[in-house]
């Protein structure tokens, strides 16, 4: 039924006059697209599953979802009707938390097939690009003294990699308490041997109650959601950032955060860009505005499936999408 009800949708919007006419700015394909994706969505949530106190679903040949549900939602005292959509989606949170997503950069710098088990809610670092940036940059001598921030670290893939190129004071900062347990339980993974400082923040504002002052890093990194967009659902808050608040907030406060001779890793696609909702100079003025200046940078062309997929209504703008990472320091 779910895929009778997929089909429908795409039929009706498949009519005359349902897509953007030839020609128009990649911004409006851009927002019709999202509005195509939230109306289907909301058709295909529509289809109700009853469960039972214990996620227990009382349907023929249907899956046990309870370890799935439970890790993702709590328990369950009480019935209550899910989306079959929701409980798919479940069920594959929980199948990549069980396997783990392979990280090429992990697997060269730790050996082996390394892994990187994301929860629900948090983040999957399916596109490994931006992770090989990181690994290859040339690491400022200030970080061996004055040790490392990741910024949003969700999974803490950056963060592991940092560890691994020897930077032996990590600390890692998210401010949702998913991504924290998933922070912590994927660096006992990796890295049972390594000292790490895993703590609640929104950028540079610690939330813990008994978190030490301020301190200054050799190593500031930050890969904020690339796309400034209102975020629909809360895993989209990992790719749309509203009026680029988190890209902004963290040059903002960047340079009062650098120990001499350190710098801040900006690790951003320029999709925004291409698709005319961002400009590069309003980033380069942000960068300047905020006492910092651009030491070098990294570039990288995506590989993923959708930057070839050829009948994507984005194609033109994912096939020039190009990632970097921006090597700041403090101005003057």
């Amino acid at each position: 039924m779910l895929q009778a009800l997929g089909r429908r949708f795409e039929r009706r919007h498949a009519r005359p006059g349902h897509a953007p006419r030839a020609g128009s700015a990649p911004a409006q394909v851009f927002e019709h697209q999202r509005r195509l994706q939230a109306s289907r969505v909301a058709l295909l949530c529509r289809l109700l599953v009853p469960v039972e106190p214990g996620w227990r679903i009382a349907l023929k040949r249907a899956p046990d979802l309870a370890a799935a549900c439970t890790a993702a939602l709590g328990p369950l005292d009480t019935p209550a009707l899910l989306p079959l959509r929701e409980l798919q989606g479940l069920s594959g949170a929980w199948q990549w938390q069980l396997r783990g997503v392979p990280v090429p950069a992990l697997a060269t710098l730790l050996g082996g097939d390394a892994r990187v088990h994301p929860h629900h809610g948090v983040f999957a670092p399916v596109r490994s690009e931006y992770v090989d940036l990181v690994a290859r940059a040339p690491l400022p001598p200030a970080a061996a003294v004055a040790g490392a921030l990741d910024i949003g670290t969700g999974t803490c893939v950056l963060a592991v990699v940092l560890a691994a190129r020897g930077v032996a004071d990590v600390t890692a900062t998210d401010r949702d308490p998913r991504a924290l347990a998933c922070a912590r339980d994927n660096l006992a993974r990796l890295l049972p041997q390594q000292a790490f400082t895993v703590r609640q923040a929104d950028l540079f504002n610690v939330s813990d109650a008994g978190a030490a002052p301020a301190r200054l890093y050799g190593l500031v990194v930050c890969n904020p959601p690339w796309v400034p967009a209102p975020a629909e659902v809360g895993l989209d808050a990992a790719v749309y950032d509203p009026d680029s608040a988190m890209l902004r907030g963290y040059l903002a406060g960047l340079a009062a955060h650098l120990a001499p001779g350190g710098e801040g890793w900006l690790v951003l696609s320029d999709l925004a860009e291409h698709l005319g909702l961002r400009s590069r100079a309003e980033l380069r003025g942000w960068i300047q505005a905020a006492g910092l200046a651009i030491l070098d940078r990294l570039d990288i062309r995506p590989t993923h499936r959708r930057a070839l997929d050829t009948n994507d209504p984005l194609h033109r703008a994912r096939s020039a999408e190009v990632t970097s990472l921006w090597r700041l320091g403090r101005a003057g």
